[in-house]
């Protein structure tokens, strides 16, 4: 049971996490309540924070792809996408036609994964069971797909430094179509429970509700920000793999709420299979790679994907040599975390769960860099000295 702490007479400071049945993953929220009504919020983060972005500065650009897709378990195609992209747009290549194609099929199958998947934890969280259920076996069939044609189910590493390691034969293109055809189905019926059913929309109608001008002083991104009505999705804004061949139809709403998040994602569910059907009914014939230099010429980059969840960035920067100098990623948990902590207020505690739930947060993708500055200096710490303080600390000398 949590711990409740008095502020003055009616107001209670009432900690979630980091560790709570309501999450996933380590994330610790504060809510000041009078009564049931949220009156502020706050959050900390960085509980899963693991180094990566240090640790690939020590790796060459093929080593860092395969631990950049280790950022996330959901969406770990497009992390390593990313990097691929950057390293050629670095070294001034491009993938071919039918590897440009591949990554795209890869990343609708997962957009379709990570929808199944949070359209169950979403449910499981305003405590429809039934829905998380089905859901969840539903997202098994994807599950198989992309197990056939990559041999794992969670990391992938169909990505290669210059276009893809992997193909798809004619019996998993009618795999996969059989697939897609069948999910089509169970998320046109999904569509019509999140939208019809009396006891979800309950938790889920007015809700949270966010003007796009709200999502935009934010800087909301993703199905978050189309659930508002703005229009905003890389895939159409600057298409990328091969989105200019097989264009997307963004899907928006203008409702704001919560309703309003899960039936735009459903219905990019839909969206997502129509893609997934194209592009194995027309995939390029042609190579899969083309040759890269082991050494990459100095220079600097940025690469957008529309994940799962929205607008991913990733900054990289090249020196010559066969490792990165730098690359920073900016995942789209960060801009839509601070809509959490503004929906809340004015709302149910017990509605704190599901408006968190409505962005499809991830804190594993979010944790990666800490700033700390030192107690005797104005100055942020050097690497040494935060090495050390860490040092310090495990020897309980701090």
């Amino acid at each position: 049971m949590a711990e409740i702490s008095s502020d003055n007479g009616r107001k209670f400071t009432i900690p979630i996490g980091p560790q709570h049945p309501a999450l996933k993953e380590p994330g610790h929220f504060e809510f000041v309540v009078d009564g049931e009504v949220i009156q502020e919020a706050s959050v900390k983060l960085g509980y899963a924070h693991r180094g990566i972005e240090k640790i690939v500065e020590d790796r060459n650009y093929t080593q860092a792809m395969y631990i950049l897709e280790r950022v996330c378990g959901i969406c770990s195609h497009v992390h390593a996408s990313a990097l691929a992209m950057g390293a050629e747009q670095l070294a001034g290549v491009e993938a071919p036609p039918r590897a440009r194609a591949i990554r795209t099929l890869v990343y609708e199958l997962e957009r379709i994964h990570s929808h199944l998947l949070w359209l169950g934890v979403a449910a499981h969280e305003a405590g429809f069971e039934a829905l998380f259920m089905y859901s969840w076996r539903d997202r098994e069939t994807i599950m198989d797909i992309l197990e056939e044609i990559s041999g794992s189910r969670v990391h992938y590493s169909v990505n290669a430094i210059g276009g893809v390691r992997i193909d798809i034969s004619a019996e998993s293109a009618q795999n996969i179509l059989k697939a897609v055809d069948f999910l089509e189905e169970r998320s046109k019926h999904y569509l019509n429970v999140v939208s019809s059913d009396r006891v979800f929309l309950q938790r889920s109608r007015g809700i949270g509700v966010m003007s796009p001008e709200e999502g935009n002083r934010w800087g909301v991104v993703g199905p978050v920000a189309r659930a508002s009505g703005i229009k905003r999705d890389v895939r159409v804004d600057a298409p990328y793999a091969a989105y200019d061949i097989f264009p997307v139809t963004m899907i928006t709403a203008s409702e704001g709420d919560l309703e309003a998040r899960f039936t735009v994602r459903v219905r990019e569910l839909l969206e997502s299979t129509r893609l997934v059907r194209e592009v194995v009914k027309n995939l390029p014939e042609g190579e899969l790679t083309t040759k890269v230099k082991r050494k990459i010429p100095p220079a600097e980059t940025v690469v957008r994907i529309e994940a799962p969840r929205g607008e991913l960035m990733y900054y990289m920067k090249s020196n010559g040599t066969d490792q990165p100098e730098r690359i920073h990623g900016r995942t789209p948990t960060i801009p839509n975390m601070a809509s959490v902590l503004h929906l809340t207020i004015g709302h149910q505690l017990a509605d704190a769960p599901m408006i968190l739930a409505g962005i499809d947060p991830c804190f594993s993708c979010n944790d990666r860099a800490v700033v700390l500055k030192s107690q005797s200096h104005s100055d942020l710490w050097s690497w040494d000295q935060l090495r050390q303080y860490g040092i310090d600390r495990y020897h309980g000398r701090t």
